[in-house]
């Protein structure tokens, strides 16, 4: 039977702008033997897919540090103090990284990120009728293209790797399996 380990100690390591770092020392109850965890403490964070009244998905092209490379997103990011929900948040990062607005937003689900080293949960949406109403406001660290794709290409996309952040792919199983349960309505 598997059991939940005892958190003997907990120390901070560092701090940064985006997380924490954190060391645990847990006791497994199966060896009784000390181990040291450690856990990036982050801020929830949100990801929506929006989608046009014409069928098309709002996606977002940037460049990634980690992987060094372009990436087809849909907009997200970290919550903010400021947000009043995590739907705020979504609607939030909708605006800034895209200019585009929804008054239809639907939670799609919620993840965790990373269980292994994140403490943090990633809340999954789609907007619906999306409609660029504003100017983006970016980052000082962004640099954003944002691309419209068909929904219908979307399957490809992701077959052929093109579209490969997982966050994204969640985002998609998501709203698929609300689609196949006629929960969400398209087009």
């Amino acid at each position: 039977m598997i059991r939940s380990w005892v958190k003997r100690e907990s120390e901070y390591i560092a701090h940064y702008p985006v997380f924490t770092l954190r060391r645990d020392i847990c006791v497994s109850p199966r060896t009784g033997v000390d181990i040291p965890a450690y856990v990036l403490e982050t801020r929830d964070w949100v990801v929506v897919v929006p989608i046009t009244p014409e069928g098309e998905v709002i996606f977002v092209r940037q460049y990634r540090f980690a992987s060094e490379e372009i990436t087809w997103e849909i907009p997200g990011g970290l919550s903010d103090a400021s947000d009043a929900s995590m739907t705020a948040a979504a609607l939030r990062e909708l605006r800034e990284e895209t200019g585009y607005d929804s008054n239809q937003i639907i939670l799609l689900g919620t993840c965790r990120p990373n269980p292994a080293i994140l403490n943090n949960t990633c809340y999954l949406f789609a907007a619906l009728n999306v409609v660029r109403r504003h100017d983006q406001h970016l980052d000082a660290g962004e640099d954003i293209q944002v691309e419209r794709i068909p929904l219908d290409r979307i399957s490809d996309l992701i077959l052929n790797g093109t579209i490969n952040h997982s966050l994204v792919l969640n985002a998609f199983h998501l709203l698929d399996l609300q689609r196949r349960n006629h929960r969400i309505q398209i087009g």
